[in-house]
């Protein structure tokens, strides 16, 4: 990522960015597991309240920028559930497809060198950068060997039934409730 002063990312250019159901309209595949996403995040009460006692701070999170694509799991998954509580905590949500701004993705690759997605970029109300995260929880990269083995031997068509019901199943919710977590936790080692 580049220092702070030198970012791509001015108040000016996240003005640009897409409202998410905006975003939404725009893409191309997927709305429906975007929008089951979404209807299936519930946010938990003691995160919301502890992120809008955040927001309510001078030098508190009031902007997130979201890097996505629609073709990517990761991405409808995580994407909804930013949206959601962003919306619950009137922090203003502006999402940039990923391939038309690589110059944004540049500033923040995973471990340097990944365009992992999605990334969330959080912003004070006058773009003072607070922090990123990126991609997925650490719970779904523990987990993850789960959702492997459902193709494990198998083609994907052979597997299609059972990845729909993991993405409606119990693991899958963990993991959107662990995103709302760890943006919790980073933006309050950002705001402490």
């Amino acid at each position: 990522m580049t220092t702070a002063g030198t970012s791509v990312v001015t108040a000016e250019r996240f003005a640009r960015g897409l409202p998410y159901r905006d975003w939404l309209a725009a893409i191309e595949k997927n709305q429906a597991r975007f929008q089951e996403n979404y209807d299936e995040t519930d946010l938990p009460d003691d995160d919301v309240r502890a992120i809008r006692e955040l927001v309510a701070r001078p030098d508190g999170p009031a902007r997130c920028l979201a890097l996505g694509e629609d073709w990517c799991p990761d991405v409808f998954r995580g994407l909804p559930v930013m949206a959601k509580l962003a919306e619950a905590t009137s922090i203003e949500l502006r999402v940039f497809f990923r391939d038309q701004n690589k110059d944004i993705m540049a500033e923040f690759m995973k471990d340097g060198e990944f365009e992992s997605i999605p990334t969330f970029i959080f912003y004070t109300s006058d773009m003072r950068y607070l922090g990123h995260w990126i991609e997925r929880p650490r719970k779904a990269n523990e987990e993850m060997s789960l959702l492997r083995a459902i193709f494990e031997g198998r083609t994907r068509e052979e597997a299609r039934d059972d990845y729909v019901a993991f993405q409606h199943g119990p693991v899958w919710a963990g993991w959107r409730t662990e995103t709302v977590r760890e943006i919790r936790e980073l933006l309050e080692k950002a705001c402490a």
